[in-house]
């Protein structure tokens, strides 16, 4: 079976590249290296220098690899860049994600995994969130993914097409194995600019928000290791490999940690001091953010390894301190 790895280059799609391959599946990877790293992908897997939107040069990897199935990371994923450049989020998470799906379609593509958000939510405040909650983004992020995931919907309505569409929640961590982590320097994960903060490659991180009706003030999320995340899309590929339904799934672990709990963690992990600054709320956060992963479990099978804040910063402190300064 070959598979198409859409932003195979990037924080998660080079975790699910080594997934694959570990699998037995052959790996097509196409990235624009907008945000990815050529080094993140393994040799075994066959890298293609392009854009997701480009129908010709997608439609020419399905015919010659005869893909049979899509792994689509691909997309603008900073929440606050996109509220400062909403049309570039429309054109990369809509525009280009409907162009891929029309490929798949066309050529028979019948398996379909998409890298969604649990921003395409409303936020009820206090209770784990179900896929059953209230849809309501606000930010052209949410928008665009929701917009994708209505598109999926859709064309699963009309053709012989199924797809897993998957919540993500707050994605940390990195490989244990320490073969790929995030490498950006301008990342905005809150695990990766605290090691960042701890390794003094950054001055400080801010703190966005200390009054929020929390234990400490600060919000609370529910943060999943990198390597729980993918196994759930291999899952959600064998899932549909199957002949199993189309989904819609979270992916979190049903529990959570404030901003100062995670900054608390790893400056205990790694021995280091965290430097902080308070600053305002940021538009569109919530005070506690939390899956509710049951239908993950249920319909998946799904058990995660990696449930362990300290586990998570130590894989993602690792990685970092791998990584040349600068």
């Amino acid at each position: 079976m070959t598979i198409l790895i859409t932003g195979g280059a990037g924080y998660i799609g080079s975790h699910m590249v080594y997934a694959a391959l570990e699998r037995g599946y052959q790996v097509v990877v196409l990235d624009d290296l907008s945000t990815g790293v050529r080094g993140l992908v393994p040799k075994e897997a066959h890298f293609y220098h392009g854009c997701v939107g480009d129908h010709a040069l997608v439609r020419g990897l399905v015919d010659e690899y005869r893909i049979t199935a899509v792994v689509h990371f691909a997309g603008s994923t900073v929440l606050p860049e996109s509220i400062q450049k909403p049309l570039a989020y429309y054109a990369n998470n809509v525009v280009a994600c409907r162009n891929l799906i029309q490929v798949c379609v066309d050529a028979g593509v019948r398996s379909f995994i998409f890298s969604s958000t649990a921003a395409v939510y409303a936020y009820p405040e206090g209770e784990p969130v179900a896929e059953n909650a209230q849809v309501g983004p606000a930010t052209p992020y949410g928008r665009s993914k929701l917009m994708a995931e209505w598109i999926l919907e859709d064309a699963a309505r009309a053709y012989d097409f199924r797809h897993v569409t998957l919540r993500y929640f707050n994605v940390a961590g990195a490989d244990p194995k320490g073969r790929t982590g995030q490498s950006s320097p301008r990342a905005t994960h809150l695990v990766k600019r605290a090691c960042q903060a701890a390794l003094g490659r950054i001055p400080y991180i801010e703190i966005f928000g200390t009054d929020y009706p929390t234990h400490d003030g600060t919000g609370v999320r529910d943060y999943i290791h990198v390597t729980d995340l993918v196994e759930a899309h291999a899952a959600a590929l064998d899932h549909l490999k199957e002949g199993g339904a189309s989904l819609t799934l979270n992916l979190g672990y049903g529990h959570g940690f404030s901003v100062r709990q995670v900054i608390e963690t790893v400056c205990r992990v790694t021995g280091r001091l965290v430097p902080t600054r308070e600053a305002c709320r940021r538009l569109g956060d919530v005070a506690e953010v939390v899956a509710n992963p049951s239908k993950l479990r249920r319909e998946l099978d799904w058990r995660p390894q990696y449930d362990d804040l300290n586990e998570i910063v130590a894989t993602a402190y690792a990685w970092e301190k791998s990584l040349p300064h600068g």
